[in-house]
This record gives C-alpha cells, sequence and structure tokens, in this order.
C-alpha cells in the first residue's frame, strides 16, 4: 500500500515521546520498549521527532539516532505502520531534516510551521512546498498557544494543492479555525486524496464521531496524531475503533460522556491549567508510572511538572480507570524492555 492509501485508512497515531535516563542519556532501550508498546497496541502508525519526542533533541545531536532507532523498529514489526519523522525550523533545516527522514525510510514528515509566525503565508506555502519536494508531507496546523499562528481558509486552500501533500494534522484547538480547515480541503477537490487527522486533544471524540458538510464534499476525521495518544494507546485504538463503528447514525450518550472524560484527562496530563507548561513532563509521568519510563526526566532539567499536576493525573487516573490501559501494560512491559 502506499502512504496515502496507509493514511486514508486511518487510525491511531501517537506522538511519540523521548525514553532518558536519569543522566538524560538517549535509554535505547526503552526508546524501543515504547515503540513495540505502540506496535502491540495496535497503531496505524508512529511520529518521531515531534513535539512529544522534544525539540531540544536537534541540539543534543539525537534527532538522527531518535529516529533511526525508531525506524528500525518500526520495520522490525510484521504489520506495516507509517513512519512519520517531525520537521521543523527554517525552509534550510526543515530540509535537510526531511532529507534526514527519507534516507532513513519514513514514510511521511509533519511539517511544524511552529516558530514561523511572522512569516507571510506565502512563504509559508513554498517552505511546504520545498519539503514535499523531497518527502510526503502532513501538514499541521498549530495552536497559537504553543508557538502557532492562525490561519485562515485561503492558506489551507491553497495548501492542500501542493501535490505531495497527502494528510494534514488539524490542532489549532478552536473549532473555528479547525472548520477552516475541512472546508479547504473539500474545496480543493482533493478529499479523497488528502486524510485528515486530528490534533485536538481537546476535542478529541468530538472530532471522531463529527461528519462535516459543505457543498462540494463531507469530510470526516479518520483518525488522530496525538501526544495524549503516547499513553493509554490500547484505550486509544479502541476509541477509534468505536467511533468509526457509529456510520451515519447518532452519536450514544455514553460515547460523548467519555469524550468529556477523556478532555478531562486530557487537561491533567497536558497542564493545561498552566498554558501547557507541564504537557511533555505530564505524559512521561504517566509512562513513568505504568513502569514504560524510568523516570519523568527531559532534556532540559528545568522541564518538569507543575505544582499540583502530580496530583491533578492521580485524580484523573482514580476517577476514570477505564481510560487507562494498565493492565495490558502490565502483562507485556518485560517482553518490550528486555526483548
Amino acid at each position: 500500500m502506499t502512504v496515502r492509501s496507509l493514511l486514508r485508512a486511518g487510525g491511531v497515531i501517537p506522538a511519540h515521546p523521548l525514553a532518558l535516563t536519569r543522566a538524560r542519556r538517549l535509554d535505547e532501550r526503552r526508546q524501543r520498549a515504547l515503540t513495540r508498546y505502540y506496535l502491540d497496541a495496535g497503531v496505524a502508525g508512529v511520529a518521531i521527532g515531534v513535539h512529544t519526542t522534544q525539540f531540544a533533541i536537534r541540539h543534543a545531536g539525537l534527532y538522527q539516532p531518535v529516529l533511526a532507532l525508531g525506524i528500525e523498529t518500526i520495520r522490525a514489526a510484521t504489520r506495516r505502520t507509517v513512519a512519520i519523522a517531525g520537521v521543523v525550523g527554517a525552509t534550510t533545516q526543515a530540509v535537510r531534516e526531511a532529507s534526514v527522514a527519507r534516507d532513513l525510510g519514513y514514510d511521511a514528515a509533519l511539517v511544524s510551521l511552529g516558530g514561523l509566525a511572522k512569516w507571510p503565508d506565502r512563504r509559508l506555502l513554498d517552505h511546504a512546498s520545498e519539503v514535499a519536494r523531497i518527502i510526503p508531507v502532513m501538514g499541521f496546523y498549530l495552536q497559537p498557544a504553543v508557538g502557532g499562528r492562525p490561519l485562515g481558509y485561503g492558506f489551507w486552500r491553497q495548501f492542500a494543492e501542493i501535490e505531495n501533500v497527502v494528510a494534514i494534522k488539524v490542532a489549532p484547538f478552536n473549532r473555528y479555525q479547525t472548520i477552516d480547515v475541512l472546508r479547504a480541503v473539500a474545496e480543493s477537490g482533493r478529499a479523497g486524496e488528502i486524510a485528515l487527522y486530528t490534533g485536538n486533544d481537546d476535542t478529541i471524540v468530538a472530532d471522531l464521531t463529527t461528519s462535516y458538510r459543505f457543498p462540494t464534499a463531507t469530510v470526516r476525521f479518520v483518525g488522530g496524531l496525538l501526544g495524549h495518544w503516547a499513553f493509554w494507546t490500547q484505550r486509544a485504538v479502541e476509541l477509534v475503533r468505536r467511533c468509526r463503528s457509529l456510520g451515519r447514525g447518532p452519536v450514544p450518550r455514553g460515547l460523548v460522556t467519555l469524550g468529556t472524560e477523556t478532555t478531562e484527562a486530557n487537561a491533567a496530563v497536558f497542564d493545561a491549567a498552566n498554558r501547557f507548561l507541564g504537557c511533555i513532563p505530564g505524559i512521561n509521568e504517566v509512562l513513568r508510572r505504568q513502569g514504560l519510563l524510568g523516570g519523568r526526566w527531559c532534556l532540559d532539567p528545568a522541564e518538569s511538572l507543575s505544582t499540583g499536576q502530580g496530583a491533578e493525573i492521580t485524580r484523573v487516573c482514580r476517577s476514570y480507570p477505564h481510560l487507562t490501559d494498565d493492565t495490558f501494560v502490565r502483562e507485556h512491559r518485560d517482553r518490550w524492555i528486555n526483548g
């Protein structure tokens, strides 16, 4: 299958964290274990080198080693899984990273426009086109709260016309801006070619259960590429299957409730109360508690849980045990770590 058809098939794509030792060096054994966890959970793909993997891997000289470790583990599996590499920075850096990803065997690049907020639309489109000459591109609407900027319908309409764009991750955390992207894809005539993935961690279930009807086409999210799916991943796979089984029928009340519970859990882990400052340590803390990570260490020693965040994570774990996959992890963890 082509990368385009694999992405159109949809499913769960977790944003892969970075496993570190106490000395803040790459823990290869646990890094592989995380990837094996995602594969055994039944994901459609894995995204590595993205925000959850920590952007600082580039300054630490870990970008290529982490991507190489990931693709090696993914390709060792028997089931075909999409490998997506995060690509950041100005055009020279983005092209260089895209070339690394392509040469390693990645299927596509998630192109972040974070840090480029002052660039005009035309320059951003040219930037994406340059990367698309090297590797298939997944676009990324990043929320302004963490470095993105508003990008209107006109931008996404032109973005959808870039030939090698195969998917878009929609993550502005804003309903109006989300609909801008969906309408742009619907009216581009490429709704059957460009796969739509939610990145709105605050509205996961709503995104996955809604049909967006426009005069030219009806579009849906086929899955998600989410930091929230870096933990409790088996449950995420079950959730997507449940959402996709609904067809055109009404959304059951229980599923709506599950959506609000998921959003509340995400708020605790992602540290929404503090503008997401503890997002990565929060994800790592959940994985530490499950025994998949040795600690919640980040490359930046100053990056840690916010005051009270650990207690909030404990609260949502106790309140919503059905969201967790602790039993699944406990049954297979040693094999993932020691395999």
